[in-house]
């Protein structure tokens, strides 16, 4: 196990750093705040972070709209703030990831500026400007993700450019060479800083169609939806193309020592696996979202599970995440006592798991008043649920004023359970869903079969999904309980009886002939073979 890639064997905990710690009193997180927790993740127990973007930004999009690829944007600090964060980091054992944004900057990034000062600029072709129509009208029909036109008109040189999502994020062309060597050379910027790799943002938009064809309209389109559903993306996005370009950066980082590269990627499984790459030259993760699309159902969440350990790449290995930045929490989808069922199913499946910062504490939905809305998207299309503030809320540290998030008054809401729903309260409570997430991040360094061991289903029925992770160190039994009603779960054939390790309700440990599973429970259990052997029983060696 020790000779895994850390990438592979680890945990990673997603931090939005706007939300995670202020330590000046602005309101807003910054990463002199995320050095100030450092020995809280370190007891937590994960292995690396993530950190969205902390870039220099106009903020129109909250980071992700990019105005210097080698800088810190004030609010969150300064590049002495990040030396001293990455240098903690390193020293409680925990590897740095940094938020990278390609498809697009600001429209305050200097290169834009130049680019739309004249059409004979020589960085005009770094963006993807196009003429009217005859009619004066955008050069095709895109969306952008936000709603509308993703096309915005320069008054100054009669030429549309491209916007996959706000007007103030104009896409980059990454069919100009120089584009991508400038890209990369912002890679290495943070490489050669200390950086462990990066978590690239909307990867699969990164070349478009060449011709610029028109999307089709799509025909399951629903009112109720958002507007960039009404077409389908056929040639805005996944072109194959992008794959060449996703080499180049895997190559970039493969001058490096022991780097990952994660892709964001919105893509059913069979285009998913795609960006593996050939031979492996792509991306190490290419996200799997898988999960947080998926019914609460176990039967459907079997389905995904094998259906996409089907269709890895041989030798790719898969991840699994519950939520992120753009989705609503785990616990506002499932409830809070499935959110315990949840973090055991996401923390034993095979591969490499994403934690959202919050989520081990159970954090859920905050509803958030129009008048307190931040988002672009939520503002953009109001009445349709799109905001993303309800995720991005402040962490609750403690059960003082703004829950030890600052001093000032706080960017967004807190949940109003902050007194009871915090780090410190649940810290001190052996029964708390962050002890249960501690707990299993600790399982998975305990037993190789967590942490490397191959998956095998057992059963998925009703309410009940059960499969074993198989190694040659010996294997363990996960039985969930998706349901709120008792479930019993006999032991696969050659197993006599299980030694219970873990249970989401904390409060049980011994040897069983069979599995009782109470409401809304999981276990993880260590099978004792009867006659039959444990590798016979496991079928894999």
């Amino acid at each position: 196990m020790n000779k895994m890639e850390w990438w592979k064997r680890g945990v990673v905990y997603q931090i939005y750093p706007r939300s995670f710690q202020d330590s000046n009193g602005d309101g807003v997180g910054d990463l002199r705040g995320i050095c100030e927790r450092l020995e809280y993740l370190s007891w937590l127990g994960v292995d690396a972070i993530w950190i969205s973007p902390i870039y220099p930004s106009p903020m129109a999009d909250f980071g992700y709209d990019v105005a210097d690829y080698c800088g810190i944007d004030p609010i969150f600090g300064t590049m002495e703030d990040f030396d001293r964060m990455l240098q903690g980091a390193h020293a409680n054992g925990l590897k740095v990831i940094l938020d990278f944004v390609p498809n697009h900057t600001s429209n305050q990034h200097r290169w834009f500026c130049e680019s739309r000062s004249s059409r004979t600029n020589s960085k005009r072709d770094w963006y993807i400007w196009h003429d009217p129509k005859s009619d004066g009208s955008q050069p095709n029909n895109w969306i952008s993700y936000f709603g509308g036109s993703a096309w915005t008109l320069d008054e100054n040189t009669q030429q549309f450019y491209l916007h996959s999502f706000l007007r103030e994020q104009p896409d980059l062309n990454w069919r100009n060479p120089q584009v991508r060597h400038a890209m990369y050379d912002a890679m290495r910027f943070w490489l050669d800083r200390g950086v462990d790799g990066f978590r690239v943002d909307v990867i699969w938009l990164m070349i478009k169609d060449q011709n610029l064809r028109d999307n089709p309209v799509n025909p399951n389109y629903q009112p109720n939806q958002a507007e960039i559903h009404r077409l389908l993306q056929l040639h805005s996005a996944d072109q194959p193309e992008v794959h060449d370009v996703i080499a180049e950066l895997r190559r970039v980082l493969d001058d490096y020592d022991d780097r990952v590269l994660i892709g964001e990627i919105y893509l059913p499984l069979e285009r998913l696996v795609a960006y593996y790459g050939k031979g492996l030259s792509g991306a190490h993760l290419p996200f799997n979202f898988q999960l947080i699309y998926t019914s609460w159902n176990a039967r459907k969440i079997s389905n995904v599970i094998e259906e996409y350990e089907r269709a890895l790449p041989a030798g790719g290995w898969p991840n699994w995440v519950l939520g992120n930045h753009d989705q609503p929490r785990i616990a506002a989808r499932v409830g809070k006592a499935q959110g315990r069922v949840a973090a055991m199913l996401l923390l034993t499946l095979r591969g490499t798991p994403t934690i959202y910062y919050g989520d081990e504490i159970g954090l859920a939905k905050l509803d958030i008043p129009l008048e307190q809305m931040r988002d672009p998207w939520g503002l953009s299309e109001p009445g349709l649920g799109l905001s993303r503030d309800p995720e991005r809320t402040p962490m609750q540290w403690d059960r003082s004023c703004n829950a030890g998030f600052t001093v000032g008054t706080p960017w967004l809401p807190l949940s109003r359970d902050h007194q009871i729903c915090n780090v410190v309260a649940l810290r001190e409570d052996q029964s708390s869903i962050l002890t249960l997430y501690r707990r299993l991040i600790a399982l998975r360094r305990e037993y190789p079969a967590l942490a490397s061991g191959s998956y095998f289903p057992v059963t998925a029925d009703e309410d009940v999904l059960v499969y074993m992770r198989c190694h040659a160190q010996g294997g363990l039994l996960v039985a969930l309980n998706l349901g709120d009603e008792e479930r019993v779960v006999s032991l696969p054939a050659g197993i006599a009886r299980a030694q219970i390790c873990l249970s989401t309700h904390l409060d049980v440990q011994a040897v069983v002939a069979d599995i009782r599973l109470r409401p809304n429970e999981g276990l993880i259990a260590l099978p004792i073979p009867g006659r039959t052997s444990q590798c016979a029983v496991l079928r894999r060696g």
